[in-house]
């Protein structure tokens, strides 16, 4: 490879997207350096799905030790220890964000622990001032949490501050509709917070099936989160006690002790060097690529969050894949997204692959959909009214499966599998001559009517 520059390929952002790239690069016989500013592993490992993840678990044990006693367990008055779980989180975090460094390190890529900039065709500028250059560009700079400009708005916190907290809040607002806001909802709630959710529109989880968000919402006002429809802030102000008072549009005003903004998610693209450069951005801030993840500039390419396609880490690492073994390891490859899987970590959880049923009557017109609305066994023992929902939309010409959508324990682990099935093409016809394993959860799935 050319040898008139410092680097085969610089990524900028050690993120999903950018280590893969970077590693895989890397085993293709490419020099590869990267920067990143604040740790190794991004979004998804440090401030995002992970220690998130962990938080559900963790809240998750509230209903347990709950129903623990219809199945014959006295437990003494169980009492919850939020610093001891943040920090357990937060350990475990910094393991992984060594263990991303190791990977790095072990295939021989030059990590700067810094900001990056583009400062000409083929150079990038360090924050200390020291010029790189290198025959290929990477922008894998992901996204950051979207905060509104109302007055106030600096007393907020968004979901990256959430797993710092001192204390969990008595009283939390959360604004958003989205799967961040859903998710915290049901984690502060099963922590004892009084819970409110303020969304602009009157929909939450927009892009997930109509089914699933009813039954959601249903199953959360059941369990004392609030939620106000049709609100927009009109300012936060701190009171002498430390709380916060919250004027909105269409509602009566609320104090609570922590506004949390899950508002969206914008590229992170300033101060790049990107207008200079040439690098062309869309309205919304994101890179602008072809299917190859190459910008408008030949020699710069963008993966993941930074370029507003499918916003989940495991896309960003099959972008990272694709673009080193196109670029470097001779193979052209590109990322398929028709069919790609996705969970809300709420409670219960909900899962989803394919069409909804409203995309599907819209692209196929005749369509045919089978549900299961259960109350899954364990939550019968426990005395818990709260059921489970799947769903299945096939096109009506051919019996094939284009969609499935769950809501219940456990729906994403099962997804998993069932998604290889939508991806592979599968009928109804697939689903309902495999013999179910009872008594389960997921036999529902091939005994749907």
């Amino acid at each position: 490879m050319a040898d008139e520059y410092d680097y085969d390929l610089f990524t900028i952002g050690a993120g999903s997207g950018g280590v893969r790239a970077s590693r895989v690069a890397a085993a293709h016989g490419a020099r590869v350096a990267v920067a990143e500013e604040y740790r190794v592993g991004g979004t998804c490992v440090i401030r995002g799905c992970v220690p998130k993840k962990m938080l559900v678990y963790g809240a998750h044990f509230a209903e347990d030790l709950e129903d623990a006693k219809h199945f014959g367990w006295d437990i003494p008055q169980a009492t919850f220890d939020w610093k001891r779980l943040r920090d357990n989180v937060l350990g475990d975090v910094d393991r992984l964000n060594g263990l991303y460094t190791q990977t790095l390190e072990n295939h021989a890529v030059e990590i700067f622990h810094e900001r990056a900039t583009i400062t000409g065709p083929h150079e990038i500028t360090l924050a200390n001032g020291v010029k790189k250059t290198a025959k290929v560009i990477l922008i894998a700079t992901g996204a950051r949490p979207f905060v509104p400009s109302c007055p106030g708005h600096e007393h907020g916190i968004t979901s990256n501050e959430a797993f710092h907290l001192d204390a969990i809040p008595d009283r939390v607002l959360i604004a958003g509709g989205g799967y961040i806001a859903n998710e915290f909802a049901g984690i502060f709630n099963e922590f004892g917070s009084k819970v409110t959710i303020i969304n602009r529109s009157d929909t939450i989880l927009r892009g997930y099936d109509e089914s699933l968000r009813d039954r959601l919402l249903q199953i959360s006002l059941a369990k004392g989160i609030d939620f106000r429809f049709g609100a927009e802030f009109e300012g936060i102000t701190r009171n002498p006690d430390g709380s916060l008072s919250v004027a909105m549009t269409n509602h009566e005003p609320l104090t609570v002790d922590c506004v949390m903004f899950a508002t969206g998610r914008v590229p992170n693209i300033e101060g790049l060097g990107l207008e200079e450069a040439g690098v062309s951005v869309n309205d919304k801030g994101a890179i602008v690529v072809d299917e190859y993840s190459r910008t408008s500039i030949d020699h710069i390419y963008a993966v993941g969050d930074v370029t507003d396609r499918v916003q989940l880490t495991p896309v960003a690492i099959r972008e990272g894949q694709a673009f080193a073994d196109t670029v470097f390891g001779g193979t052209p490859a590109t990322v398929d997204y028709s069919c790609v899987p996705s969970a809300v970590f709420s409670h219960p959880p909900i899962a989803s692959v394919g069409m909804s049923e409203a995309q599907a009557r819209m692209k196929l017109g005749a369509v045919r959909v089978y549900t299961s609305d259960f109350r899954p066994m364990k939550n019968v023992v426990a005395h818990r009214n709260e059921r489970s929902l799947y769903k299945m939309v096939c096109d009506d010409a051919n019996g094939r499966v284009v969609g499935i959508h769950m809501i219940g324990p456990d729906a994403p682990e099962i997804m998993q599998a069932a998604a290889v099935a939508v991806r592979a093409g599968l009928t109804k016809a697939d689903f309902d001559a495999t013999i179910a394993i009872h008594p389960t959860m997921a036999e529902e799935l091939v005994l749907l009517k």
